[in-house]
């Protein structure tokens, strides 16, 4: 048996019609940048996260830069955020000229540990960018408390958490900003690159939409220098038809993450811990073990893939070397980056599949 970590296709075959009338239908407008199927799509994820205003952009990591820049976040500027995250995070930090302050995370849930935040605010503090990890929300009362108190922003990224919520709030609008990614392999995934940016701060909202159309208002004037970072018009129509559809592949992640939670119980593997004051969306479904290597070579070799997220902390890559972290700073963000394995999850992976990855688990813990 083969089975992918997140089966894309099968995701495809569930929505096929669907996604062709609106494929079909983009192509009949003639219109392929911006036009009425951005402008629903903005509308429609404004009103599902609960936010007065929506802007698409080309991919999730403009959506971090922009937001940044459009907080005001620039050279010499700290922003304190997790090392364990994909790099996009610290690149967006870097780029804008800023600099990314590390603090390491909470053992169980893998999000940033408030404690860890509040020790590294300094007078150069200007934003907390918690990331949302693997869909689980990050404790946003405390660090919301942090921020208060030292008059910082907070700028969620939320690209792999869409569709989960914090104390009945949904992820993205409880910072001053929040940024989520339509790469394929997310949630709420387009078939190609993509990303949104949400906020209740009008100011906000009119300065990405100047950055993201080249500093543009009206044709051929511009009033800064900005970027091109549009999401066209094909995306936007297949995230509309994949939208109506992720509460319910939500809730199909949560009870493959729960069938999981329940019968690996007893194994010597750390499961995921899902915090009772949020609805973790399972974007992957990660685990501890002391011998990772060897056992997901196992489990590749009886055709199940598996994942490492993340096998290089931000702190300790090289291309953040000059901010000086040596191995040790950050202790729990390391021991989890050596562990950490994700096992396949998707709202269409079936109980036969997780049965047959179950059983070569068991087999493998007993021998």
């Amino acid at each position: 048996m083969i089975i992918p970590l997140i089966d894309l296709r099968a995701q495809y075959m569930e929505v096929k019609d669907e996604l062709e009338g609106a494929m079909r239908r983009v192509l009949d407008s003639g219109i392929y940048i911006g036009g009425p199927e951005v402008e629903a799509l903005e509308s429609e994820i404004a009103r599902f996260t609960g936010v007065r205003y929506a802007i698409s952009v080309a991919n999730g990591t403009d959506a971090l830069t922009l937001a940044l820049e459009a907080a005001g976040i620039g050279p010499g500027d700290e922003v304190i955020t997790t090392s364990f995250t994909f790099f996009a995070t610290a690149e967006a930090i870097v780029r804008q000229g800023a600099v990314p302050v590390f603090a390491d995370i909470d053992p169980r849930t893998f999000n940033i540990s408030p404690e860890a935040v509040e020790a590294r605010v300094t007078p150069r503090t200007k934003a907390i960018m918690p990331v949302h990890i693997f869909g689980q929300p990050a404790d946003m009362d405390a660090l919301q408390d942090i921020a208060e108190r030292h008059n910082l922003l907070i700028i969620e990224d939320a690209c792999q958490a869409i569709g989960s919520t914090y104390k009945g709030r949904a992820i993205g609008s409880i910072g001053d900003i929040g940024c989520i990614s339509f790469f394929p392999t997310k949630n709420l995934g387009g078939y190609g690159d993509g990303g949104i940016v949400v906020t209740n701060n009008e100011g906000v909202a009119d300065r990405i939409r100047l950055l993201c159309h080249h500093g543009s208002r009206r044709k051929y004037f511009h009033e800064i220098a900005g970027y091109n970072s549009r999401l066209d018009p094909l995306q936007a129509a297949a995230i509309r038809v994949k939208l109506a559809k992720l509460n319910e592949w939500n809730d199909r992640r949560r009870a493959a993450a729960a069938y999981y939670s329940e019968h690996l119980q007893g194994l010597p593997l750390v499961l995921p811990h899902a915090s009772s004051e949020s609805s973790h969306v399972y974007h992957l479904y990660v685990t501890l073990y002391k011998d990772r290597e060897r056992l997901t070579l196992e489990l590749k070799r009886h055709g199940i893939s598996t994942g490492h997220y993340y096998p290089c902390p931000q702190h300790l890559q090289q291309a953040l070397r000059h901010l000086g972290y040596k191995r040790g700073d950050l202790p729990v963000t390391e021991a989890v980056c050596e562990q950490s394995f994700a096992l396949p999850i998707s709202p269409h992976l079936t109980r036969e599949q997780q049965r047959y990855i179950m059983d070569k688990l068991m087999r493998y813990a007993k021998g």
